[in-house]
């Protein structure tokens, strides 16, 4: 994965977890087996394993901060 600040990465998962919660939202409004119903489940599950990738770096940089060069 690139190399993004801390920041960039919160900035993200709050972006994320906004879009998810508005297709949330959504998602009843919408007819089960329509191309749109699909579209959002498939967007939604997308999202989430963003949303999951992004916390796994996170949690990748905490754990480094207290190593030494020797130990990474």
């Amino acid at each position: 994965m690139d190399n993004f600040t801390k920041e960039e990465l919160e900035e993200a998962l709050r972006a994320i977890a906004s879009t998810i919660s508005k297709c949330e939202k959504v998602q009843p409004k919408l007819k089960q087996g329509t191309s749109q119903h699909t579209l959002l489940i498939r967007r939604i599950k997308a999202l989430q394993i963003a949303s999951s990738l992004i916390m796994r770096e996170q949690e990748s940089h905490n754990g480094q901060r207290g190593l030494s060069e020797d130990e990474k």
